[in-house]
């Protein structure tokens, strides 16, 4: 048997529907780097649609786990619900990120542009192949940023924004430290992201902030900081779907309304009690926490119908 097996082939049964899914690698040479990533591709006569998944922030990698945050499995869920019904997908390790590490090993050379730049890459290699017909960019949290600056470039046939921000990431970093510092500390924090948001990196980051503001993370921050999610949809002009959950403690119900509010021709789907790994999860801090690490809470049923609905509705625009 060869140790290293490029292909599996899963029966799936889904009521009274049998789907066989091709599960493999998939590659992508960027030319400063080759990024890794898994395809799922069900077995079909036609073309047929598929989603490119980008995930959020951080080493958060293909599968929607974090090394800081555990694993809990949402985008790998993500892509079996779509593969059920059809629909086939690319979710990949970003550049710097589990298997893609080696693209970009150091965080400073990170930013958003390059991100950019790679999402754009996987979705002209996946428009490039006959297997499929049209393209989505989904993108979760961070990734729903990437998603939205990389779609107009690769003239998607849709984007959906997974609990994704609607106001430039300084303005939410400040919302969530001030409910968790102290006041010397958050002032320290403001006084940092000032320093960010004009593009001017500061060393003098204390221990307790480190993990936001490491020395080797700020660059990335300063590409990050420039951009104004909302002002970016806007600008968008395929059709789009705003997804985002009643019980997010990262992401608020008022950044899709705003959103919304930026292209009002976008779809927006509140569920109420998903948060934000896409779970059900009441507003308790010990089970939102608990929820980041349990692999085994299935998805939220409605964000499934939604999304699954937004692609079939595609056809006929």
């Amino acid at each position: 048997m060869m140790l290293r097996v490029l292909a599996l082939s899963l029966t799936l049964f889904t009521g009274f529907v049998q789907a066989t899914v091709l599960q493999r690698p998939i590659t992508l040479d960027t030319g400063s780097g080759e990024l890794f990533g898994s395809l799922l591709l069900p077995k079909s006569d036609t073309p047929v649609p598929v989603v490119l998944i980008i995930s959020g922030s951080g080493p958060t990698d293909r599968d929607g786990n974090n090394t800081d945050g555990g694993r809990n499995d949402s985008l790998k869920r993500l892509a079996w619900v779509l593969a059920k019904h059809n629909i086939a997908s690319v979710r990949y390790d970003k550049r710097g990120v589990a298997a893609s590490l080696a693209a970009t090993p150091n965080e400073r050379n990170l930013s958003v542009e390059a991100y950019v730049a790679d999402a754009e890459a996987w979705a002209r290699k996946l428009k490039n192949d006959p297997r499929f017909s049209q393209l989505i960019l989904l993108g979760h949290s961070e990734g729903a940023l990437i998603a939205t600056l990389a779609a107009p470039s690769v003239d998607a046939a849709g984007i959906i924004s997974l609990s994704g921000s609607a106001r430039p990431v300084d303005q939410v970093l400040r919302q969530q430290l001030s409910n968790n510092l102290p006041p010397a500390l958050m002032q320290r924090s403001n006084e940092l992201l000032d320093s960010l948001k004009a593009g001017h990196t500061d060393d003098n980051v204390p221990p307790p902030l480190q993990g936001i503001f490491r020395p080797s993370v700020q660059p990335y921050l300063i590409s990050l900081f420039r951009q104004d999610p909302a002002a970016a949809f806007a600008r968008l002009k395929m059709p789009a779907l705003i997804i985002q959950g009643s019980n997010d403690i990262q992401v608020g119900v008022g950044d899709a309304r705003l959103l919304k509010a930026a292209k009002p021709d976008a779809e927006l789907a509140l569920i109420e009690g998903m948060n934000h790994v896409l779970r059900i999860v009441p507003n308790d801090v010990k089970r939102q926490l608990a929820s980041y690490k349990d692999p085994q809470l299935p998805l939220a049923a409605e964000l499934g119908t939604r999304i699954l609905g937004f692609i079939d509705g595609l056809h006929s625009r």
